[in-house]
């Protein structure tokens, strides 16, 4: 169990925005109807910071590429690496034996955290037990959404192999609006189709995962659930061992993935937060863009029509 893990991530939380090394959520948001179901649109002001920051010339020697190339959220330099020698202001502690919890420097939520290897491995190589025994310590213990942005055009802007999760609050990514829309059942790996989002090519697979579930035997049922997603999906390694591009959501009881066809909607960036109903901005005026279009509308361009899937 994770002892008093909440209380340091809260509290390295506060020490990293008060010395300046995390940036403060400042947000402004717009809620949604899109055929009944609710949506969420933030502007993060992190983000628009994110894209402007360069890495310093003394951090030169975390990555082999050059000095002053533009850190993940702009173009992104697949040489930098932040997770290989975490920033310690923003470090919380270890995962269990292969993961160690960041928060994320430019974070969508508080308390937005990074499980992230302690050893190199591609993001679009196959998750594997390990992800999902770092996953399911904290879901089990806090609930939460654990997400996992599977390659660029889903919305990662790291090599480095990671996992992400936020906790549960007012505004933030949730699976509960559109399971509410599935057909009630309790079997671990049914596999379900939403009817709302017909025109995505998805899945849901019922997953022991969340407050209360016994962490070994959770990760067990994600990666379980998760080899189901794939052969459902068609989400097969290429000669390099890598995996097309996809979304990975899990929260209380439920695993949602999503094949993806392209990281953007009219510049703005979408990541699997945008499938829990949360869809983050980087300025006010991108957020016209979705309500003029409507939150489905703007999922279904950036996924795969069903037909055109991989499988």
């Amino acid at each position: 169990m994770l002892d008093n893990f909440m209380d340091t991530v809260r509290t390295r939380t506060q020490q990293a925005i008060a010395t300046g090394d995390l940036q403060p959520i400042v947000a402004e948001q717009a809620d949604l109807q899109d055929q009944g179901l609710p949506f969420v649109v933030r502007w993060v002001a992190a983000l628009a910071a994110k894209d402007a920051v360069k890495q310093p010339e003394d951090a030169a020697e975390n990555a082999s590429g050059p000095a002053g190339t533009i850190l993940p959220g702009g173009p992104r330099d697949p040489n930098f690496n932040p997770f290989l020698r975490p920033d310690p202001a923003l470090t919380v502690g270890p995962i269990g034996a292969h993961h160690v919890a960041i928060l994320n420097k430019f974070p969508v939520c508080l308390h937005h955290l990074v499980l992230a290897r302690r050893d190199f491995a591609e993001q679009l190589s196959p998750l594997e037990l390990i992800d999902f025994i770092a996953l399911a310590q904290v879901l089990s213990q806090y609930g939460g959404l654990g997400f996992y942005n599977g390659g660029a055009a889903a919305g990662a802007s790291q090599r480095h192999k990671h996992v992400q999760w936020i906790p549960a609050a007012p505004g933030n990514a949730s699976l509960k609006a559109l399971v509410r829309g599935l057909p009630a059942v309790s079997e671990q790996g049914a596999v379900l189709h939403h009817p709302l989002l017909a025109s995505v090519a998805h899945c849901f697979i019922r997953v022991d995962a969340g407050p209360g579930a016994a962490p070994q035997a959770s990760a067990a049922s994600m990666q379980t659930a998760y080899a189901q997603a794939c052969a459902v999906l068609g989400l097969r390694p290429d000669a390099q061992g890598l995996l097309p591009p996809f979304n990975l959501l899990i929260s209380d009881g439920w695993m949602l993935a999503v094949p993806r066809s392209q990281e953007h909607f009219q510049g703005v960036s979408l990541n699997a937060l945008s499938f829990g109903g949360t869809l983050y901005v980087r300025d006010p005026a991108q957020m016209d863009a979705i309500r003029e279009a409507g939150p489905l509308n703007v999922l279904a361009s950036v996924g795969m029509a069903p037909g055109n899937a991989y499988c």
